[in-house]
């Protein structure tokens, strides 16, 4: 495909074997165009074989397309000049449609201003914000998740230039994990002028210098299907695509699996085809399926989104001092009084580490009982359930805190005690740095939303902790922002928790967590 300046993208396109015209639906990707992200989707082969053009393109600087690789910030002229290149192929009859998820979903919605429209679009775990939805949450940069993805755009960066050496240094970084210690070192050498880069030099507490792409409105109007993960990190910016578009006039589908980013336990590619088949060839079938339909982390079944825009339950915290000892002396209290005040003591020789969830490697829903009965983790664990409970919304945790150094971070859980296990449903990080952190404060720690239903026996648990390595990098205590794994400068860290008025609470599914 010709760019205006010169450029060439390399695009593949698989089409039906019987001549004819057809609509075609479009993906533009940084990873190789062969792969077609078949680590989610289905081949683009079998949507060839139900009567759709597929062309995969490979953006601007990677795979076989030439010009500089710039991140996102390319992508709205380029999207352009590819909806208008493939309505002028001689076998497509002029109905384009976008699908893809993560960097194919957020450039699906950048596009220049005035330019044509596709005539549907199924963005994926993506967002709008890079600080919000691509890097950072709670005033913390995402440390393994944000290294490893920028290590692997400067792998492509290296492979392109033909220096073997360095795509095989950090290609063995990332097998042999000790890209969490060297990372940071590798990008400055083989990628300065990377975006993975350029994100981690730039303060994940402060929107400043951080770019938050607008879309057309008119974009936002068009038929959209949204997707999104409950163990995906980009799922706050699927909620607020959502919210925007509904704001704009739009109405999206949407669905929300138990997945993680890679795994999408059986895909969506029944549903998008139906989507697309309405949109692009008039037919019916989706009228069968739900507009909105989301997993239920308890149960594992389907159910609508009900999200009335009030706060769900809220729970009191309640201990005698030993909440971080003892993992069920803590009291997570519905309706009740809390109170009392814990200590929780960070040693940076054995940072509490984070597992699953959204911002780990093994991401998903894991196990934790044995890191709950860690002295440095405070757990509060409500009475057995009489009966179900439905829980929709995003947790947020509102306590005083104070510390006893220039810095300190809070992580959080939400765990259900399903027959002695505490499985992890839900975790959020808050990232404090200065000299303010010594003074008691009142301090909200936001989680992952969530929808799941507990049943009669099981217990809600909320665990406490003043790290997640290597989720997010070690606060060093000294007021300034950790870039790295734990150095001899790092402190020890004291947190003296008031739980007297703390709040446990669900707030909408689509409030911003900023």
């Amino acid at each position: 495909m010709p760019c205006p300046d010169g450029a060439r993208l390399a695009t593949r396109v698989w089409r039906p074997t019987r001549p004819g015209r057809w609509p075609l639906l479009l993906m533009r990707q940084p990873y190789g165009r062969a792969i077609a992200s078949t680590v989610t989707y289905a081949h683009p082969r079998w949507y060839a074989s139900q009567g759709y053009a597929v062309a995969v393109q490979d953006v601007r600087g990677r795979g076989d397309s030439t010009g500089e690789f710039r991140g996102f910030v390319q992508e709205a002229a380029d999207g352009a000049v590819a909806l208008a290149w493939v309505r002028s192929l001689p076998y497509v009859n002029g109905r384009v449609g976008t699908y893809g998820f993560s960097y194919q979903g957020l450039s699906q919605l950048l596009l220049s201003p005035g330019s044509p429209l596709p005539d549907a679009l199924a963005p994926a775990m993506a967002g709008l914000d890079e600080r919000l939805h691509w890097a950072s949450e709670g005033g913390a940069h995402w440390w393994a998740l944000g290294l490893g993805w920028a290590l692997q755009l400067a792998a492509e960066t290296v492979r392109r230039a033909g220096d073997e050496t360095a795509w095989r240094r950090l290609r063995l970084s990332l097998e042999g994990g000790t890209f969490l210690r060297d990372g940071l070192a590798l990008l400055e050498q083989h990628d300065p002028g990377g975006m993975g880069l350029g994100w981690l030099r730039l303060d994940p507490a402060n929107p400043i210098g951080w770019r938050r792409h607008e879309p057309p409105e008119g974009l936002l109007r068009q038929p959209m299907l949204l997707v999104g993960g409950w163990h995906d990190p980009h799922l706050s910016g699927v909620l607020d695509l959502r919210a925007r578009a509904h704001a704009a006039g739009g109405a999206p589908w949407l669905r929300i699996g138990a997945w993680s980013h890679l795994n999408w336990a059986g895909g969506l590619d029944r549903l998008q085809l139906a989507f697309f088949d309405r949109h692009l060839r008039d037919r019916e079938g989706l009228e069968a399926h739900p507009r909105e339909w989301v997993a239920d982390l308890g149960s594992g079944s389907w159910r609508g989104l009900a999200d009335g825009g009030g706060e769900g339950p809220r729970w009191a915290l309640r201990s005698q001092g030993l909440a971080a000892i003892d993992a069920g002396e803590g009291r997570l209290l519905a309706g009740g009084e809390g109170g009392g005040v814990v200590w929780l003591v960070h040693d940076p020789w054995r940072p509490a580490p984070g597992r699953g969830g959204h911002l780990g490697l093994d991401a998903g829903l894991v196990a934790r009982t044995d890191l709950d009965a860690r002295a440095d983790v405070a757990c509060f664990t409500s009475v057995p359930l009489t009966g179900p409970l439905q829980l929709a919304g995003r947790p947020e945790l509102e306590l005083e805190l104070s510390s006893d150094q220039d810095g300190f971070d809070l992580c959080g859980a939400l765990s259900v005690i399903r027959q002695g296990t505490a499985w992890q449903l839900s975790t959020g990080v808050l990232r404090s740095l200065g000299p303010h952190c010594r003074r008691r404060q009142r301090r909200r720690l936001s989680l992952q939303p969530l929808v799941t239903t507990l049943a009669a026996g099981e217990q809600l648990r909320l665990s406490l902790a003043a790290s997640a390595w290597p989720q997010i990098a070690v606060n060093p205590g000294s007021g300034d922002c950790p870039l790295g794994p734990v150095g001899p400068g790092q402190r020890v860290i004291t947190l003296e928790l008031q739980l007297s008025g703390a709040c446990l609470r669900l707030l909408p599914l689509d409030s911003r967590a900023d």
